[in-house]
């Protein structure tokens, strides 16, 4: 493929995420062309061809990666199907974008990371958009630049809207818990802080404040995690499903020569009112408002990637290591026991 090549690009998953990574495909990526989707149900189908003009509709999978006429495969399903399609479209000779986690079983992530070291020319790529972000990247750069001098501790959380319907609540059964789903952003934050050090101690803890049913699934609408890393590091991290007044993900980084902040006070947009009744300002109504533009970086980095014009910034032991550490933060929270890696 040449720079000058469109990039043919099918998407599995018509869900919340996979209309916005189609959307964003379709509209929002030089260099990408939407040609196909894939996704059981007709009426999401339908969506793509009538609102982005997709014509290769397809519901069973195994047809759409054996038929499709496609460079790339963006999987946007369930967490459950990751592993396997992204096997498949690897041995396809597609190249390889897939939404977190590529597996909820560490040795699964490990079998799939060999695999697509055995398949040099493809790119594969898991979806940890926050490293795209451009106030967090300019953390980042800070810290390269020694302006917070040794950094030693990061504060992460990860904090979305209540939904009174609970809409996650149907999820628990295959999510991993909310350390696995939520927190394990702020793991590959708090590491991509750090300097990607090796986490050596995790302890969690956590509770249902609005939905007691998520015990059943060994699951909490709130957490908290503490993790050491070699060299002295720590992070704290607290992720929410109940927050009364929108979506609130933050980080603070503290070194020795100071501090940065990304993301206090749930602020959609720049406008602040003030009267009489006090000040206040819109609040960011859920996770796609506040990290739009890292979602359309992600996707344009991977197809730049896949062109042979860019390169991509991590790679998949990143995404292997934030899982293996999320695992650890749910063994902690199920037996209130540190465990140690």
């Amino acid at each position: 493929m040449t720079s000058a090549t469109p990039l043919n690009v099918g998407i599995v998953g018509l869900g919340r995420l996979g209309r916005r990574h189609a959307e964003c495909l379709a509209h929002h990526v030089p260099g990408a062309r939407l040609v196909a989707t894939c996704n059981p149900s007709a009426g999401a189908l339908d969506w793509a061809r009538d609102q982005l003009g997709v014509t290769q509709l397809h519901q069973d999978f195994n047809h759409f990666i054996t038929t499709a006429d496609i460079d790339a495969v963006v999987l946007a399903s369930p967490t459950t199907e990751h592993a396997h399609q992204f096997e498949a479209a690897l041995r396809a000779g597609k190249h390889v974008f897939v939404e977190k986690p590529l597996s909820l079983d560490v040795a699964t992530c490990e079998a799939l990371a060999a695999l697509a070291a055995a398949h040099p020319a493809q790119v594969v790529m898991v979806g940890f958009e926050r490293r795209f972000d451009p106030d967090l990247v300019r953390a980042r750069a800070a810290i390269e630049r020694g302006e917070l001098g040794r950094p030693f501790l990061v504060r992460s959380q990860t904090c979305d809207r209540i939904d009174p319907d609970g809409f996650f609540v149907k999820f628990a059964p295959t999510s991993g818990g909310i350390f696995n789903d939520c927190s394990v952003h702020d793991i590959d934050l708090a590491r991509w802080m750090l300097g990607n050090p090796k986490a050596t101690k995790v302890f969690a803890s956590g509770t249902n404040a609005v939905h007691p049913e998520l015990a059943q699934h060994d699951d909490v609408d709130n957490g908290l995690a503490i993790i050491e890393f070699e060299g002295g590091a720590r992070a704290v991290l607290y992720a929410s499903r109940t927050m009364p007044h929108g979506h609130e993900t933050t980080l603070e980084v503290i070194g020795t020569a100071g501090t940065v902040q990304v993301g206090f006070g749930a602020q959609l947009g720049a406008t602040t009112f003030r009267s009489a009744q006090g000040v206040h300002h819109p609040a960011l109504p859920d996770f796609y408002a506040r990290f739009e533009q890292a979602f359309q970086q992600e996707m344009r980095a991977f197809v730049a990637a896949c062109r042979g014009t860019g390169t991509l910034p991590g790679d998949l032991s990143d995404a292997i290591e934030a899982t293996r550490i999320a695992h650890a933060l749910q063994r902690s929270f199920l037996t209130g026991e540190t465990v140690r890696l």
